[in-house]
């Protein structure tokens, strides 16, 4: 198989149909060996990565700690409650030192978009993006790919429905993009103030009815309201919210699918019969999470080694 050609994991933008299916083959295999007694390779020992989350992270600060351990490469985290930055030391000075202790790889999440690509163009080690602000989270996409392939078999021809806050989701704006170049179809739904201007531009469909925006949907995406992104007034009240876009016990096709990134907000954005339901992949995303991560550091990380 050819050499992996980019150096950098950014976005999806810059990522063909070929190259996003190579991650996605490369992750079954690591599914794989993930359900072996001993869960691990050596596919990058020696390897030194660096978790440089400026952002709180649960699920996706465990998923790629785990990832790397799974892959034998020496796995560090940054703290930016007790690191120089708290005194005054730049994000690229605080890179650049810890760079010197000859770190491979960075795996980065901050508040504000472009980081991710800041860093690349200055750092020798790789980069993989986590999540730059409302831009992406090329990641989240590729493990929501990855799961809904394992259970629809193909992408192609899929309906997805994307539910909630769209200006503010990373994750809407990759899995939009991913979705589209695998072939699928994306509607958004959601209220128009949550809507980012231009949306027919990114290959997806505006539906204001929620009715109708799930009604035919082989996935029905549901995102979290991120209040902590938003300014007052993007909709008159939750409970409006709730009775408008909540995903409830109704109007489903036959078939379809729950996801949803996390964290959950139980009773707004989604009841909790819908999220534990038996047609909910939510906890098959973050196992799906692990393997789609060691893929992508394996690939980035030029790992020779078979697993």
């Amino acid at each position: 198989m050819s050499p992996w050609k980019h150096k950098h994991l950014l976005g999806l933008s810059s990522l063909s149909k070929k190259e996003i299916t190579r991650i996605l083959d490369e992750a079954r295999e690591f599914y794989k060996v993930l359900e072996r007694p001993i869960p691990s390779v050596p596919a990058l020992r020696g390897k030194t990565i660096l978790n440089l989350f400026f952002e709180p992270s649960t699920r996706t600060l465990m998923s790629f700690t785990l990832s790397e351990k799974r892959l034998s490469a020496d796995s560090l985290t940054f703290s930016k409650t007790s690191s120089s930055i708290k005194k005054g030391e730049t994000l690229l000075d605080t890179v650049k030192y810890i760079e010197a202790m000859k770190i491979d790889g960075i795996v980065v999440r901050h508040s504000s978009a472009g980081v991710p690509y800041y860093l690349s163009q200055r750092i020798n080690a790789f980069v993989i993006n986590a999540g730059d602000g409302a831009h992406e989270h090329p990641t989240q996409a590729l493990l929501d790919l990855f799961t809904a392939r394992r259970h629809f078999k193909t992408l192609k021809g899929l309906k997805i429905a994307i539910i909630g806050d769209i200006k503010h989701s990373r994750v809407a704006k990759s899995n939009i993009i991913g979705f589209s170049k695998m072939g699928a179809s994306v509607t958004v739904c959601g209220p128009p103030t949550l809507i980012p201007f231009g949306i027919e531009k990114m290959n997806a469909i505006f539906e204001y009815d929620l009715k109708k925006a799930i009604k035919d949907a082989d996935i029905i995406y549901v995102l979290r309201i991120q209040m902590e992104r938003q300014e007052n007034g993007m909709f008159p009240s939750l409970r409006e919210y709730r009775e408008l876009f909540g995903i409830a016990q109704q109007n489903k096709k036959k078939g379809s699918i729950i996801m949803h990134p996390g964290p959950i907000n139980r009773g707004l954005e989604l009841t909790s019969s819908m999220a534990d339901a038996p047609n909910s992949l939510i906890t098959e995303q973050v196992k799906t999470g692990v393997a789609v991560r060691m893929a992508i550091l394996y690939l980035l990380g030029g790992a020779s080694e078979k697993i």
